[in-house]
């Protein structure tokens, strides 16, 4: 029996309008399959906000859980006209908002919030909008069950706030959870360690949500519906001359994500690729049309002057150490990287030499990193720098290393330009290439790529 899972993120879940559309899609969908919903719009946003509210301002819990239950009762309001179906809907919305509020409390009392009730309390972004999806489907007549991730058994690796998903282990419970002739509903963005302890996925987290489940269950295919036109040859809101990219491969989407085109949780790709299941995405502003706009997956790939899309990311920065023989002193990048990775830094990428390691990060981790460093006192270290007026652009494609005249091609666009490139990688990704400029450059550089491959 074909199965599919489909998912919902939280662009589709912004206005009463929006969720019009998402029934409109839902109808096309016969069981068995499954939804797998995000929180609406903005509301991860507010959690995280109202933690820090919280710590110093009990009456903020309140106005936290009124703002939260108004957002969620409108669209109740709107999409539920029995009286007695939305006091009974709006009583189990209630109940999930005051067990938030609980947590909440809980912070406030300890001025602090440890990792696992971080978690805890980000998830019911997720717990509440499943909850309302399910009733609203249930009173259209598409009738579903909802199933919480803590009760179909998703296991994760216990890592708080970016867990990854036990494929082996949550294969065997979701075969039986799921198994099923229906229509669930499951909240994306989170699943339970083998303490049985919440864990987030990490923002963007109800795609691998989706991934991860298809996987687990052998669907035939992931549909994401998005208010956005599948995947580009660059940020349309760069390049106006951006077209639509119809086909990718799993590397070239899994490259795209990390290098800045935000459109997928980075580890997505990893469960389907592993089985062949392809993603379709859907516009959701046109919830009847059965064409996706762009399907990922290993076949039918097509290959047009082997650069499919150029990205960027402002949110770059370059930790660089310097010393004599550091490149080959065995004992700094491990001792450097281990300490990062005791304080949940994520490396994105490293360049060395004979006299100098260079640490790609995010933005927001270069100080503490610069700290942890100098923490070390490793004597071969003279000197620290760092640099956060930088912006990461990539080049991606199937073939890119093949290609003779690919590098200059991009050198020479960017030169022409006048822009001048402070780092470089190529070869560490068959399908991906990077570089980093002067953040001002960056739309200059896109821009100049693009043009230079798509004319």
């Amino acid at each position: 029996m074909e199965r599919r899972v489909v998912k919902f993120g939280g662009s589709n879940l912004r206005t009463p309008e929006d969720i019009a559309r998402v029934i409109k899609a839902v109808r096309r969908y016969e069981p068995p399959v499954v939804f797998v919903v995000s929180a609406l719009y903005g509301v991860t946003d507010k959690l995280v906000q109202a933690v820090e509210k919280v710590k110093r301002d009990e009456a903020a819990i309140e106005r936290v859980l009124g703002a939260l239950y108004r957002a969620h009762e409108r669209i109740v309001d709107g999409y539920i006209e029995d009286a007695d179906e939305r006091k009974r809907v709006l009583a189990a919305m209630d109940e999930r908002v005051r067990k938030l509020g609980k947590y909440l409390l809980g912070v406030h009392c300890l001025e602090d919030i440890p990792n696992c009730a971080d978690d805890m309390l980000l998830s019911y972004g997720e717990r509440l909008s499943s909850l309302l999806v399910v009733s609203i489907l249930n009173h259209h007549g598409i009738p579903c069950r909802e199933m919480l991730p803590e009760d179909i058994g998703l296991v994760t690796d216990g890592e708080y706030g970016n867990a990854t998903i036990d494929l082996g282990v949550s294969a065997k419970n979701l075969r039986r959870a799921l198994g099923g002739n229906e229509r669930y509903v499951v909240p994306g963005f989170y699943g339970i360690s083998r303490e049985y302890r919440i864990t987030t996925l990490g923002r963007g987290g109800s795609d691998y949500s989706a991934a991860a489940i298809a996987h687990c269950i052998g669907a035939s295919s992931v549909d994401l519906w998005k208010d956005v036109a599948g995947f580009m040859s660059a940020d349309p809101r760069v390049v106006r001359s951006a077209v639509p990219l119809p086909r990718l491969s799993y590397r070239e989407a899994a490259e795209l994500s990390y290098f800045g085109a935000r459109i997928f949780h980075p580890l997505t790709f990893e469960p389907l690729e592993a089985k062949g299941i392809p993603i379709r995405i859907l516009d959701i502003g046109e919830p009847s049309s059965r064409r996706p706009r762009t399907v990922i997956g290993e076949r039918g790939v097509v290959r047009t002057d082997v650069i499919k899309s150029v990205t960027c990311t402002e949110d770059a920065a370059v930790l660089k150490l310097f010393g004599p023989g550091i490149g080959i002193k065995r004992e700094v990048l491990p001792s450097v990287t281990g300490a990062m990775s005791e304080a949940r830094v994520t490396v994105r990428a490293i360049v060395s030499s004979q006299t100098s390691i260079n640490f790609i990060l995010s933005r927001r981790d270069l100080a503490r990193s610069a700290r942890i460093v100098r923490n070390l006192r490793l004597a071969v270290i003279d000197e620290i720098e760092t640099h956060d007026d930088v912006a990461l652009v990539a080049i991606v494609g199937e073939g890119l290393l093949e290609r003779p005249g690919i590098a200059a091609r991009v050198l020479g666009a960017v030169a022409r330009r006048r822009i001048n490139i402070q780092m470089i990688s190529a070869g560490s990704s068959r399908v991906a290439g990077y570089f980093l400029v002067r953040r001002r450059d960056r739309t200059a550089a896109v821009r100049a790529i693009h043009a230079e491959f798509f004319g």
